[in-house]
């Protein structure tokens, strides 16, 4: 894939009419992203946009004693950076990589600009702010009212709708701290979607062999969620 097709694989790229794309691509940076890596901490002052191509970025809250869980996923669905459209510029989340890839960057001054026209762009990411916050919202409702298996295998469906194939780079404790778990308990609960023939898993990776059963055992949240994405993200000329 050369540099000016690589946005084509991001869903909300895509989706904008050709002459916002005319006005973007000129500026478009194609960024490689290390698992691991910070696009932003927390509270600091947004630069950029990202929007993934091949990379998985989790949007995480830490607290003041250390702990962290997940509050978002974004990968070739969205886009990093959302505080900038809605005018914040900030926000208290950070952005880390979760799984190594590619990305489109684009300058912060380039997006508020676009915004300003009030025009196709605003229009979709408008629409994906509020796919984003249905995905935080069903998020915490997930971590306070279902099981530790059910929102693994949510997340796990998550991760393997932004991917190409059906192996996911995850290790136990990353999984642990997207969802504010111990090690321990998504350790055994792997074990649990393993000897139920749903996942199969060896170091730093799980790979998904029975997604219908995997589905059939997540709560209704992943549907939740997707069914919302998936009407909201259509192409601004089908809107």
């Amino acid at each position: 894939m050369t540099n000016a097709q690589e946005w084509q694989t991001n869903r909300l790229l895509s989706g904008l009419p050709d002459e916002v794309l005319q006005r973007w691509q000129p500026h478009f940076e194609v960024v490689d992203l290390a698992v691991g890596e910070s696009l932003y901490e927390s509270g600091d002052t947004l630069r950029h946009v990202y929007f993934p191509t091949t990379a998985i970025v989790s949007l995480q809250y830490t607290t003041r004693d250390g702990g962290s869980a997940e509050i978002a996923v974004a990968g070739n669905d969205g886009m990093v950076g959302i505080a900038l459209v809605m005018g914040g510029g900030s926000t208290p989340s950070a952005a880390v990589v979760q799984n190594a890839g590619r990305s489109i960057r684009l300058a912060a001054a380039q997006l508020r600009a676009e915004l300003q026209r009030g025009g196709a762009a605003m229009r979709l990411l408008l629409r994906y702010a509020q796919a984003l916050t249905t995905q935080m919202a069903q998020t915490a409702v997930c971590n306070r009212h279902h099981s530790l298996d059910q929102r693994m295998c949510r997340r796990l469906l998550s991760g393997l709708d932004r991917v190409k194939g059906d192996d996911i780079v995850l290790t136990h404790q990353a999984m642990a701290d997207m969802l504010g778990v111990r090690r321990e308990g998504v350790s055994e609960a792997s074990m649990g979607l393993h000897r139920a023939g749903l996942i199969d898993h060896h170091r730093g990776h799980i790979k998904v062999v029975n997604r219908r059963a995997l589905e059939a055992r997540s709560c209704e949240c992943y549907a939740v969620v997707k069914k919302e994405y998936d009407r909201l993200l259509v192409p601004e000329m089908a809107a």
